[in-house]
């Protein structure tokens, strides 16, 4: 998938001289409606012989409106970052994303003059796609009618696709972002149509999960983590949980690694620590092969592409009144990550043994 930041500047070139199939809108979480909506898109691409091609944006509108009014509790709690959300549209098969910094000139911007600036003389559209709920331009004022008679005007077809529902429910992002908050992970890959993950470069820390327990029995070189950062300061999710780590074996298609992570601010650490108090994924493997170790430099991950599967929730953060005390809590929920590993083993042998009778 070809991505572009931006466009191109006034009277230049269009990005697609020949066209494309365009559809608009934040795409947080890539969730099965948008999924619906984008192979709609690729198939009518397809018939048109033009690329497909999505427009969202960064940071989220919501987030420029709450940061502009001084009212940070109005921006949203971001599912996924900008990178799982591109990663998430090329698995999707779209041939492009454009990615618009929403600021206040594209905030500012009249609907007429965004369909023809951006629409028709920067993108070459022939054909747009956009949901039930669809505004655009300064005060939310354009919307799908206008956009229709103006398709009609310029030369490009416009489509509205219904809103996408799971057993009665109507899939949105605002229902993935309430199912994270309260941790029901189940419907969260149901609403998603696979698990929920995170990933990243494996950044350094403090290299304080190695100390952790290093002294205490059976703990070995202690709670060594893979960090991530989450590039955004209000994640939809945040607490502890069971996961699977993908990203570490040899090849693409080698098992994914059983761990316990935190996905917060570690309220328990100084907040002025090497990662600035921002939000981190750290993630400690519950299994850390020999022959892994071999591999990796240093038997280290820095610098690795990992994905990070969130798959139960075992609490919210905690804070810890002492090293000791947060020791003891993350062996606990080892133990606890240990015992849901377990549980969906012994599900997952149960349904084969049933399916082979």
């Amino acid at each position: 998938m070809k991505i572009f930041r931006g466009l191109c500047t006034p009277g230049r070139a269009p990005i697609n001289s020949g066209g494309c199939a365009l559809t608009i809108g934040n795409f947080d979480g890539v969730h099965r409606g948008h999924q619906a909506m984008l192979a709609l898109l690729n198939n009518e691409a397809h018939h048109r012989g033009v690329p497909s091609c999505v427009m969202t944006f960064e940071p989220h509108p919501r987030d420029f409106f709450a940061a502009l009014h001084h009212k940070p509790e109005l921006a949203p709690a971001r599912i996924a970052t900008l990178r799982d959300k591109l990663e998430e549209l090329d698995r999707c098969g779209v041939d492009q994303c454009v990615v618009l910094p929403f600021n206040a000139r594209l905030a500012g911007q009249a609907p007429q003059a965004f369909i023809e600036d951006i629409l028709v003389r920067a993108l070459g559209v022939k054909y747009v796609l956009v949901g039930d709920d669809f505004r655009f331009g300064a005060q939310r004022a354009g919307d799908y009618a206008m956009l229709d008679q103006a398709g009609g005007r310029l030369g490009f077809d416009v489509a509205r696709m219904q809103s996408y529902e799971v057993h009665g429910l109507r899939v949105s992002s605002s229902a993935v972002r309430e199912a994270l908050g309260a941790g029901r992970m189940d419907d969260v890959a149901a609403l998603l149509g696979r698990p929920y993950s995170v990933s990243g470069h494996v950044v350094h820390g403090r290299k304080l999960g190695r100390e952790l327990g290093a002294s205490t029995p059976g703990l070995g070189d202690g709670f060594r983590t893979l960090n991530l950062r989450f590039a955004h300061w209000k994640p939809a999710a945040s607490g502890i949980f069971a996961v699977h780590v993908h990203g570490l074996g040899p090849d693409a298609d080698s098992p994914p690694l059983p761990g316990v992570a935190n996905l917060g601010v570690r309220p328990s650490l100084d907040p002025d620590d090497v990662n600035g108090g921002r939000v981190l994924l750290e993630t400690h493997c519950l299994e850390w092969p020999e022959a892994l170790a071999r591999q990796l430099p240093g038997g280290e991950a820095y610098g690795k592409i990992v994905r990070v599967e969130l798959l139960h929730k075992l609490h919210d953060e905690l804070k810890y009144d002492s090293l000791d005390a947060l020791t003891q809590g993350i062996a606990k929920d080892c133990a606890d990550a240990r015992a849901f590993f377990a549980s969906l083993h012994a599900q997952t042998h149960r349904q084969t043994t049933r399916d082979r009778i």
